[in-house]
């Protein structure tokens, strides 16, 4: 990759051999999981026993098929393939599909497919790819979140959420193997209504937003896992950087670029006066102030993306923004512990606000690794893009 020293380059061979030594032995200690976290005792929770739908399932079978392609070590393709046929079981429950298809089989069989050429890993991640489209309000011009009916007062079927921008890729993907364009259309159009009503002018985000499921009117903001309706949750803005980035790569429709030069932009002048280390809310309080490394472990391979599409000047800073990201990772959070299961701690699921209880802030979370090994590729020159 283009701007990195050699010095940087000692320090990501040198973090990479610390990485792939752990995981080697992670891989086959977790290989009948479906981790979230490991907050006790440093052992991998699992997720398959009684929440096999849980939404961030996919983000361990994904860092498998990442680590595989790399090293091409078949304890990690071993334990890859049991973490697709885990997540295909959600197929047995319409219920507890949703928004986040992406996340769950895109990492997952959409992966396989890619790596090995698998069929029912094609069909797999087809038949979410079908499923994340059934759910495109046609009136609204959006994709909806959740399928519950009502929370809180609110009707959910017109409700929408930051993230999806990130799962965009599965229809992405499903355009482009059919040759047919109504899933990247989709896609498109609740990217189109994302620009407009979750990124502000400024390149801060609304997490959640209420529409009129009529005319897709914008109605209301909320908080959802930020401070507040008009703070700006940080891991939020990484979704919105990296699906925009996601965008733009699949459609050239320069809108998507601009969007993520925006918000990758707010990001990085927002954590640097935290030393690249980011808070789960940039605008919280100090009394609720938490960080959270996934915010900036995803971020970073955002940016390490962005900086091939854009001037050499903008693309030096942004590697060198990502770097600073990963290195802040790697010095206050990261743990290569071999008989440790989790790689980045300091993750955060929400942002503290003294309405909810929060007992899960500052803990490793899934993704975080997963961000984490994602962008080492990337800073390696590996040119598998999962997205």
């Amino acid at each position: 990759m283009k701007h990195i020293t050699n010095e940087q380059q000692e320090w990501i061979n040198s973090t990479w051999s610390k990485i792939d030594s752990k995981l080697s032995k992670v891989a086959i200690r977790s290989r009948n999981k479906l981790p979230y976290t490991a907050d006790v005792n440093g052992v991998h929770d699992n997720r398959a026993d009684n929440m096999n739908w849980w939404w961030t399932n996919g983000f361990w079978g994904g860092m498998m098929w990442l680590m595989y392609t790399e090293t091409h070590n078949d304890d990690y393709r071993i334990t890859a393939e049991k973490s697709c046929e885990m997540v295909n079981e959600i197929f047995k429950d319409f219920n507890h599909i949703d928004h986040d298809a992406g996340f769950l089989w895109h990492l997952t069989s959409g992966a396989q497919h890619q790596i090995t050429g698998s069929h029912k890993a094609y069909s797999a991640n087809m038949l979410a790819a079908a499923s994340l489209a059934s759910r495109y309000n046609i009136d609204g011009k959006f994709i909806r979140a959740w399928n519950d009916g009502n929370w809180n007062g609110i009707d959910m079927t017109g409700l929408t959420i930051i993230d999806t921008m990130m799962n965009l890729a599965l229809l992405y993907w499903a355009s482009e193997q059919i040759g047919d364009k109504r899933f990247a259309k989709i896609a498109m159009s609740h990217a189109d209504m994302t620009l407009r009503d979750h990124i502000r002018p400024d390149g801060s985000v609304n997490h959640q937003v209420l529409h009129n499921i009529e005319s897709g009117e914008f109605l209301q903001a909320f908080a959802g896992q930020g401070y507040s309706d008009t703070s700006c949750w940080s891991r939020g803005l990484a979704w919105a950087v990296y699906g925009s980035v996601i965008s733009y790569i699949h459609t050239k429709e320069k809108r998507y670029l601009d969007a993520a030069v925006k918000t990758a932009n707010y990001f990085i002048a927002n954590s640097a006066p935290y030393d690249y280390l980011p808070p789960a809310d940039f605008r919280a309080p100090k009394e609720s102030f938490v960080y959270d490394s996934t915010a900036g472990a995803c971020t970073a391979c955002a940016l390490l993306e962005l900086s091939k599409y854009v001037s050499d000047a903008e693309s030096k800073m942004y590697v060198d923004s990502a770097i600073r990201l990963l290195k802040a990772i790697d010095e206050k959070c990261a743990c290569y512990d071999e008989n440790i299961d989790y790689l980045v701690n300091l993750g955060t699921e929400r942002c503290p606000r003294v309405d909810i209880e929060n007992p899960n802030a500052e803990m490793p979370i899934i993704y975080g690794d997963f961000f984490y090994v994602e962008a080492f590729l990337k800073l390696k020159g590996n040119t598998f893009f999962i997205w």
